[in-house]
């Protein structure tokens, strides 16, 4: 909405809510696809940084790096196929979604030191705030919520 007062237009949107950073990529599940995905999560974090001047510290860059690895790693060895890397973000929070065409939903198995293999989960449970999985009409979507304060 614009205001005019004695000629001089006046914007009054400021209080309109800002739209996060959102951004997809679609791997084939070749490889060089998880080298492929974490380098479009270290372009989007230097986009929130920029876009949003997002002040996001080395660790809090390194937990949503880990989790953006272990969700794809999880997609290409579980569904042997193309998945879909989906990040949004804010100077809060960034999301990671994974989307694959695998109809089983992830295990989270008990800790375990001694298991050689199938942490993954664990560890995005552990750097994550929210996880969540889901069926949807392609396969599955596996959610994680990254806090960039701690």
């Amino acid at each position: 909405m614009m205001e005019h007062l004695d000629g001089a237009v006046i914007p009054t949107d400021f209080d309109m809510p800002v739209e996060p950073l959102r951004r997809a990529a679609h791997y084939t599940g070749e490889p060089g696809s998880i080298a492929e995905a974490r380098a479009f999560g270290e372009l989007f974090i230097e986009q929130l940084r920029s876009e949003w001047c997002a002040s996001i510290d080395g660790r809090a860059a390194g937990d949503v790096l880990l989790v953006v690895s272990e969700l794809v790693t999880n997609a290409q060895r579980h569904s042997h196929g193309p998945y879909i890397l989906e990040l949004e973000g804010t100077d809060t929070a960034v999301t990671v979604a994974v989307y694959d065409s695998s109809a089983a939903l992830p295990r989270r198995y008990p800790k375990d030191p001694g298991r050689v293999g199938r942490h993954g989960l664990e560890i995005v449970h552990v750097l994550a705030t929210q996880v969540t999985a889901e069926l949807v009409p392609v396969g599955k979507r596996v959610t994680a919520v990254v806090k960039l304060g701690r």
